[in-house]
C-alpha cells in the first residue's frame, strides 16, 4: 500500500512525500495537542496523561510548558526529569531521542525533516526526508536554539542561546554560534563559577558533596 510504503521511506531517512494517511497521522497528534495546549496550567495530571498518548515514550517526571507543538508525536522518545519551556517545537518526521535530566529553555526547536533542495524535484515530486536528532542525558539548551536534522548532541553538553546546530555536538562542551561550535570542553573552574566571576556557594557544594539529587 502507498502509505506504507511512503512511511517506510520517511522512517528510513529516505525521499518520500506526503499522503492522506501520513496527514491523518498528523492530525490525530495535533487532537492530542489542542487538548493539550488549552489546558489549565495547574492540571499536571491531564498534561502528563496527554504526553504520554501522545509520545513513543516518555520517562517519569516530564514537564512541557504550554504551549507546545509536535507533528507526529509517536517518533518522540523521551527520558526521565525533562523540563521544556513554553513554545517547544519537535518536528518528529524522523526520530527525536532525548535522554535523561535534559533542560530546554523556551523557543527552541528540534527539527528532522528536510526538503529536497533542487527546485524542480521539490516542486513537482513533494520530495522531503527525515533525519533523526539524538539528544544525550543531562543536556542544557538555551533559548531560542535551532537543532538541524541528523545532529547528535552529547551528554552534559550546553548549547548557549541563539544557536543554530548544524553538526553534532560532543559530550562535556559549551557549544553557541550561528552555526554552532564547540568554545571549550567543562573543566574543574565550572565546579567553582556558575555566571561569569560568580562563584558556587558553599551550600550548594555541599549539597554535591553529599550527594543530594534535586527533580522538578
Amino acid at each position: 500500500m502507498t502509505e506504507d510504503k511512503e512511511f517506510n521511506r520517511m522512517m528510513n531517512g529516505d525521499l518520500y512525500h506526503q499522503t492522506p494517511e501520513l496527514l491523518e497521522m498528523r492530525m490525530k497528534a495535533r487532537d492530542l495537542l489542542f487538548e493539550y495546549n488549552r489546558l489549565n496550567y495547574r492540571d499536571m495530571a491531564n498534561r502528563t496523561r496527554i504526553l504520554r498518548a501522545l509520545f513513543g515514550k516518555v520517562g517519569k517526571n516530564c514537564v512541557i510548558e504550554l504551549p507546545f507543538n509536535t507533528d507526529y508525536g509517536f517518533n518522540v522518545k523521551i527520558g526521565n526529569n525533562f523540563f521544556a519551556n513554553n513554545n517547544l517545537t519537535l518536528l518528529d518526521a524522523g526520530l527525536i531521542e532525548i535522554g535523561d535530566d535534559v533542560l530546554i529553555a523556551g523557543n527552541v526547536g528540534i527539527y528532522t525533516a528536510g526538503h529536497a533542495l533542487d527546485p524542480e524535484l521539490r516542486l513537482k515530486t513533494g520530495a522531503e526526508y527525515a533525519i533523526p536528532v539524538k539528544i544525550g542525558n543531562n543536556v542544557w539548551i538555551g533559548a531560542g536554539v535551532t537543532v538541524c536534522p541528523g545532529v547528535t548532541i552529547g551528554d552534559n553538553s550546553v548549547i548557549g542561546a541563539g544557536a543554530v546546530v548544524t553538526k553534532s555536538i560532543p559530550s562535556n562542551s559549551l557549544a553557541y554560534g550561528n552555526p554552532a561550535h564547540v568554545v571549550r570542553q567543562f573543566d574543574e573552574r565550572d565546579k567553582q563559577y556558575y555566571f561569569k566571576q560568580r562563584r558556587v556557594s558553599q551550600e550548594y557544594l555541599d549539597k554535591l558533596a553529599n550527594h543530594e539529587t534535586f527533580h522538578r
